[in-house]
């Protein structure tokens, strides 16, 4: 326990990024595909990994080298016209995201205790998430993140009790099912959208800086540059971080595959549906831990969501901003984050379904995370910004392939809708 303890320690930003990648709109996503797929989705939970660590390590590095947010850092690089579009998109598809979490999160509290009604729930989880934002320390909400990030672990160990071929399992995991099917094209771009996030991007480059005030590098000119200890002690971060979201992907999909489609349970609209239907197919044990796990990675993801839109609304506008600061130190930074909660509140008031809240969201993160990836992969080959930690080959060669990857399946699913 003590060497568990030291570990979980050292880990930061790139665990908790990875960690929050999972949440319950990415659960139901990942659900949906094994419910409706089986297997034949698989294939993105190992494939995306390698992708998933180059943008993120990418960001990160920026944030180190840069002293600064990501949003800052575009700005000074690209013009305004380029990046406003881009930061309001972002905004856009968070508030959808965090809508279709608070639901979700709501549904799933119901489930354990009936008796209570949704919308006071939905209210409550919200008003719980803008509490540890705005009131509690940086020091202590991180801390709280990291053991939150532990909630995941209740899907490992979910698929370890009902699936039952793990040869079937892995032989699927290395074979790439293609279709030009819409439904299928439209399930990649939202499984790719939730893996693959903008909000990721802004909310690890912005922890980094985070990081390094919380060290007492409180000016831009002190936190500039990295050593090359700094940059090998972040990677492995991110590379955990990635991979721990990337198995929890795969054990969701193999869950819900070994279960729901071999049952015939092909449509599944909300996370917390999921758990339902998993009671009576593998028991009340599966039930809860499917359950719980909604709600405890919905406390981790509403709070990124939320912060990875008021940095960057905030960098853009040049407001102060940092989860370091107080509340009277940063009204604007914390009055940006708490609407953002209070609109994903108010989606649930829309009328949408919450698959098609999520879908939306899903979609849109699929279709402008090309867009961001062509922008930091710009800003991590400049010398001027990046000096000698710049891309490497090897970087620009994934970066590159991650940005076609997603631009594809995009224009794929575009296409689809009109043959």
């Amino acid at each position: 326990m003590k060497i568990f303890r030291k570990l979980i320690k050292k880990l930061g930003p790139g665990f908790i990024t990875g960690s929050s990648d999972d949440d319950p709109s990415g659960i139901a996503t990942y659900s949906a595909t094994g419910a409706q797929f089986n297997l034949k989705l698989l294939w993105p939970s190992l494939f995306t990994l390698p992708l998933m660590v180059t943008i993120q390590e990418m960001c990160a590095r920026v944030g180190m080298v840069s002293g600064q947010g990501l949003a800052q850092i575009l700005k000074k690089v690209f013009s305004k016209k380029v990046i406003f579009p881009a930061v309001i998109l972002l905004a856009i598809a968070n508030v959808f995201n965090i809508g279709a979490d608070l639901s979700m999160m709501a549904d799933s509290i119901k489930l354990l205790t009936p008796s209570l009604p949704l919308w006071p729930l939905v209210i409550l989880v919200a008003a719980v998430s803008i509490i540890f934002e705005v009131f509690i320390s940086y020091k202590v909400y991180f801390h709280i993140l990291k053991w939150l990030c532990l909630s995941l672990l209740a899907y490992w160990l979910t698929a370890i009790l009902v699936v039952s071929d793990w040869s079937q399992v892995i032989g699927n995991l290395f074979v790439i099912h293609w279709s030009w099917e819409k439904e299928y094209l439209l399930m990649l771009v939202a499984f790719l959208g939730t893996t693959i996030s903008p909000y990721l991007f802004f909310w690890q480059s912005s922890e980094e800086v985070e990081e390094e005030i919380e060290e007492g590098k409180t000016t831009i000119q002190q936190r500039k540059g990295a050593t090359k200890k700094e940059v090998s002690a972040m990677r492995l971060d991110v590379w955990i971080g990635m991979l721990f979201s990337n198995l929890t992907t795969f054990f969701i999909v193999v869950t819900t595959a070994a279960t729901l489609n071999k049952y015939g349970i092909t449509k599944i609209e909300t996370a917390a549906q999921a758990a339902q239907a998993l009671r009576p197919l593998a028991g009340d044990l599966t039930y809860f831990l499917f359950t719980v796990g909604i709600i405890g990675t919905g406390l981790l993801a509403i709070p990124v969501l939320a912060g990875s839109v008021s940095y960057a609304v905030s960098e853009v506008f040049n407001l102060k901003e940092g989860l370091f600061l107080k509340w009277k130190e940063a009204k604007g930074f914390y009055v940006i984050m708490a609407l953002a909660v209070i609109f994903g509140v108010g989606v649930n008031f829309l009328g949408l379904r919450p698959i098609t809240a999520l879908i939306y969201a899903a979609v849109l993160n699929g279709l402008t995370a090309p867009v961001f990836i062509y922008l930091i992969i710009k800003v991590a080959n400049s010398k001027k910004v990046m000096g000698n930690l710049a891309n490497g080959w090897l970087s620009n060669v994934l970066s590159w392939i991650t940005f076609a990857l997603m631009a594809g399946a995009g224009v794929a699913l575009i296409v689809s809708f009109f043959i």
